[in-house]
Order: C-alpha cells, then structure tokens, then sequence
C-alpha cells in the first residue's frame, strides 16, 4: 500500500518562496507518475503538476510553469514542489498524488493514491 505524507507548507509573503516535500512508501513501480494538486477554499481541487518516474516528462498548470518547479528523487522516495513568486491565490492545502499507472496523471486525471495535504498561505 502507498503511502504519501506532505510537508513544508506553511505562511509565506507574496513574491516569496516555498519548497514542499512528499514523502512516499510502499511498492514501487517504473510507470509511476506523481504529481501535486491543490483545493483552495470554496474551490474544487485542481491540477498543479506532475512528473514521470524518469523526471524526463513534466506536465504543469499553464499559469504556474513559470513559477512552480516539480521534481523527484526516487533514491529517497521524495517528491517535491518549488513554488516561487507567490500570490495571494496560491493559498490552498496541497496535496501529494501518485499514478501507479502514468496515464491518469499526465492525461487529465488522478491516480490512486493522496497524501493528508499541507496547508500554504501566501499574504500580500
């Protein structure tokens, strides 16, 4: 069974920086495809992005290439979101997914597996 726990949200200023991580465990798999969304208040829960085992295939949200950054190390089993040049609408709890499969999560959908999410809130 997999296993995702989010961590390194917190409060940040607009225009500042924040680094999250997921850590995860249970099997691995070579397909697998991990990825981050968010839910700010009110709102459904939206793609941020996702990455494919390699790191060689990156998908993100259109409005956040610029300032989001995914990547993984599988060596450590981690996962992790760069988030630069905060706004005020990054406010959200974040969330941790992974596709065993790969094609849910860069095709528009979800996989399996959610971590408990971490909160961020960027003050302007």
């Amino acid at each position: 069974q997999v296993q995702l726990v989010e961590s390194g949200g917190g409060s940040a200023q607009a225009g500042g920086s924040l680094r999250l991580s997921c850590a995860r465990s249970g099997p691995t798999v070579r397909t697998s495809v991990m990825g981050w969304f968010r839910q700010a208040p009110g709102l459904e829960r939206e793609f941020v992005a996702a990455i494919n085992w390699g790191g060689g295939h990156v998908k993100y949200k259109d409005s956040l290439k610029d300032r989001f950054v995914i990547t993984r190390d599988n060596a450590k089993n981690m996962l992790y979101l760069q988030m630069n040049s905060l706004k005020s609408e990054d406010t959200a709890v974040y969330f941790c997914n992974e596709d065993p499969g790969g094609l849910r999560l860069l095709y528009g959908g979800s996989g399996d597996y959610w971590g408990r999410g971490t909160q961020v809130t960027v003050s302007s």
